[in-house]
């Protein structure tokens, strides 16, 4: 083999072996958690939303996983079913669903049912996973002055009792 042939075989070989690597290096797992201001974690510092715990305990159990808090407060369900397109990228593989509690609070608690299954159904089209969150998960959860909004122990709690089923759902 000439000079210009051991050239070409190094070439090519440093090719499929930066190939392979970059293969190898697994993406974090995209979840994203949509809500309103449970979600969000009004009232506490970022961090300390129940989003930025429930990463936090799944990469602690090894889990490559990116939690992306997509909640927004005093939003309704048909808030989150306008903005679910580009709050949910493609890529995304689990959808945490905490709606409901405004509904009620601006009289659209008509409406919650029929958003939460276009919701569900469009995630489902994506093939993308979808953890609920019933609103009684927060009852007798440590609380800010509001009388409403979790402190952070209270946003500790949510993230691990979700942290097993996001785990399951991005098995």
């Amino acid at each position: 083999m000439g000079k210009q042939g051991r050239t070409r075989a190094v070439a090519i070989t440093a090719m499929v072996l930066g190939t392979v690597a970059c293969g190898s290096v697994a993406q974090a797992a995209e979840v994203v958690a949509l809500g309103a201001s449970q979600t969000y974690g009004k009232g506490v510092a970022r961090g300390q939303d129940y989003p930025a715990q429930l990463q936090q305990l799944l990469r602690a159990q090894g889990l490559k996983v990116s939690v992306r808090n997509a909640g927004v407060n005093g939003d309704t369900t048909a808030g989150m079913r306008a903005r679910l397109p580009s709050a949910v990228a493609a890529d995304t593989r689990v959808v945490i669903l905490q709606p409901g509690g405004n509904d009620r609070l601006k009289d659209q608690a008509d409406q919650t049912a029929a958003n939460v299954a276009a919701m569900t159904g469009e995630l489902e089209k994506r093939r993308i996973k979808v953890v609920m969150v019933p609103n009684q998960m927060f009852a007798g959860q440590p609380r800010q002055a509001d009388g409403q909004h979790l402190l952070p122990e209270g946003y500790k709690f949510i993230a691990a009792q979700l942290a097993p089923q996001v785990a399951a759902a991005l098995r």
